[in-house]
């Protein structure tokens, strides 16, 4: 099985590029999936990937 490992501040990164550019990348996309699926998330990360979803889901912030 393949195990997905995330680099530190990897969630604050896309927020602050999907910030700055209001789209959110196909890379950005499986970083989000890969974070969700690390149960290990702190409080604060699991609550910037839900704001970050809540937007998509909105219209606010478009998938490339």
């Amino acid at each position: 099985m393949l195990q997905i490992n995330l680099l530190p501040g990897a969630i604050n990164e896309i927020m602050a590029s999907v910030a700055k550019s209001g789209f959110l990348t196909k890379s950005d996309c499986y970083g989000l999936m890969a974070a969700v699926l690390d149960e290990s998330l702190s409080s604060e990360d699991l609550c910037t990937v839900k704001r970050l979803s809540y937007f998509v889901f909105r219209g606010w912030v478009r998938v490339e």
